[in-house]
């Protein structure tokens, strides 16, 4: 029978294993991961205790902290569904909120928080104070063209703060989606992060259109000269009818799960992972708190990022009460999280169901 949190606690370890082994050439990226190793059996232990409690700590965080952003990307879900644009901060959450947000998560198990936007860099406060929670690592979902050397001094000062540099492919491609000057922006911030040594890592939306150019080794030899260790293969979600062509199918994705692992062979030092990642591995969808859930900018506690619903806010409750929020709850109950799709983000193609469960 499926445990989730025997998974969970196994993926983790897996994943800190190659950590340690994609930093070996770096004596402070090792030092640190070495340390946290610690920090990772006191958390993993924490959510144990809860489960006998029959409290279910999800390990991740995605913590969206900020709805602004200095680019205007083509196809852009965030800026599709209105979390991110112009305008919209009046409601965002304090540095303080935060601040007290992060360290809730410590002190009941959560390990990885990752921060993303908008752009993430644009709200240093908040970024300042998650480099100050030792215990959790802060993967920072960035679009890269906002590290300067204050920036590069915070992350090298504060191993737990890991920059992921969204990147759609070669120039021509990043561009395209980007604005003109993103790629050669990126490859600065590489190179500077690489002088360094500071272990970094990157974001690739994968559509039909780039599928064989990221996931082939000429292009991720490029990244490995550039210094990067960690390469997150993001699945496209169709923001219109008009852009469903580009998500990907069974067929693709088995080509996405086929070619990272001859990557993994190819490339030992550094990791792949891909998001949603195929569910049927880990006993179905692990949002709505099974394996994370996302804080937006406001607070509101959302079983995804491609799940913008909300009945709860951090504003109002603590994480753990958060975690009991009435439609996590039902999405668990009713197996909406289980049930089959076509591939992708479930819950995205469920979306009409998750809202029907929001307004019961």
């Amino acid at each position: 029978m499926f445990n989730l949190l025997d998974y969970m606690n196994t993926s983790i370890d897996n994943l800190l294993k190659n950590a340690v082994k994609a930093s070996v050439k770096n004596p402070s990226e090792s030092a640190f991961l070495l340390r946290y190793l610690l920090s990772h059996k006191k958390a993993a232990n924490t959510r144990i205790k809860y489960e006998k409690d029959n409290i279910h700590i999800p390990p991740f965080l995605i913590a969206s902290i900020t709805s602004s952003c200095n680019l205007f990307c083509k196809g852009c879900y965030a800026r599709a569904n209105k979390s991110c644009g112009e305008n919209l901060q009046g409601n965002q959450m304090s540095e303080e909120e935060w601040k007290d947000i992060f360290n809730q998560a410590k002190d009941i198990g959560v390990e990885f928080i990752l921060l993303a936007g908008g752009e993430p860099l644009l709200r240093c406060d908040v970024i300042k104070e998650a480099s100050k929670v030792k215990e959790i690592i802060f993967p920072v979902f960035t679009n890269g063209t906002l590290i300067d050397e204050e920036y590069i001094n915070l992350f090298n000062k504060n191993r737990n703060l890991i920059p992921v540099l969204s990147i759609e492919g070669n120039k021509t491609e990043t561009d395209l989606r980007r604005g003109n000057g993103t790629y050669d922006k990126l490859t600065g911030a590489m190179k500077s992060l690489k002088k360094k040594g500071i272990f970094f890592g990157t974001s690739i939306t994968v559509t039909k259109d780039n599928i064989n150019l990221v996931t082939g080794s000429d292009f991720v030899n490029i990244l490995s000269e550039n210094g990067c260790k960690l390469v997150f293969y993001i699945e496209y979600v169709p923001v219109s009818a008009d852009t469903e062509y580009l998500a990907l199918n069974d067929e693709e994705r088995s080509i996405l799960d086929k070619n990272q692992i001859k990557l993994r062979e190819q490339f030992d030092d550094m990791i792949f992972l891909s998001f949603p990642g195929d569910e049927k591995y880990m006993g179905g969808c692990l949002a709505a708190g099974r394996g994370f859930f996302h804080i937006n900018a406001n607070g509101g506690a959302e079983p995804c990022p491609f799940s913008p619903y909300s009945d709860t806010s951090l504003k109002q409750v603590t994480l753990l009460q958060a975690l009991k929020s009435p439609l996590f709850k039902r999405l668990n109950d009713v197996g909406i999280l289980s049930q089959k799709h076509t591939g992708g983000c479930l819950l995205f193609e469920k979306r009409q169901e998750v809202k029907d469960l929001l307004r019961k």
